[in-house]
């Protein structure tokens, strides 16, 4: 069962941008400070990316006029995702919570990573914002985004 997702239209997705990189750059500051310089500053920036975030893997293609953009999103339900598009680049944010009750099982092992996925997209071309579709079915993510197409403006002799 596939579900249509709202998109939000935006001016600028880069404030989402920089708050993500003020988080990681505080937790690479932190990791720095508990490990001194066994680490270089790289090494302390990608342990701390991935600490805060998770890429999802992504395939961006076009059709018919139209980029297709798919995103795996597993264990991400609808109300938790939330997308935000300009004409040039669209973000797609979600959690994913992973509730257990330990009181009852004991887990010997769990690769489960809960928190948050963190994708920026960036067109190859300017993409019209009023008609883009979204939907999430079997944890893919598919947007459908048609491309711009320039206007003709009529010139009248004055």
């Amino acid at each position: 069962m596939s579900e249509a997702l709202p998109i939000k239209k935006t001016e600028s997705i880069f404030d989402e941008l920089r708050n993500m990189q003020d988080r990681i750059m505080r937790r690479a500051y932190d990791i720095f400070r508990t490990n001194g310089d066994s680490a270089s500053d790289l090494d302390n920036w990608l342990a701390a990316e991935r600490e805060l975030i998770r890429k999802p893997p992504i395939e961006l293609t076009e059709k018919d006029n139209a980029f297709i953009v798919s995103v795996e999103m597993p264990g991400v339900s609808a109300k938790d995702l939330n997308i935000e598009v300009t004409p040039d680049e669209m973000l797609v944010r979600a959690e994913t919570r992973e509730e257990r009750n330990e009181e009852k099982n004991k887990v010997h092992l769990s690769e489960i990573k809960t928190g948050s996925l963190f994708r920026s997209i960036t067109f190859p071309k300017r993409i019209n914002t009023d008609n883009i579709k979204a939907e999430l079915k079997n944890g893919k993510l598919k947007v459908t985004a048609p491309v711009a197409v320039a206007k003709q403006v009529p010139v009248r002799a004055a």
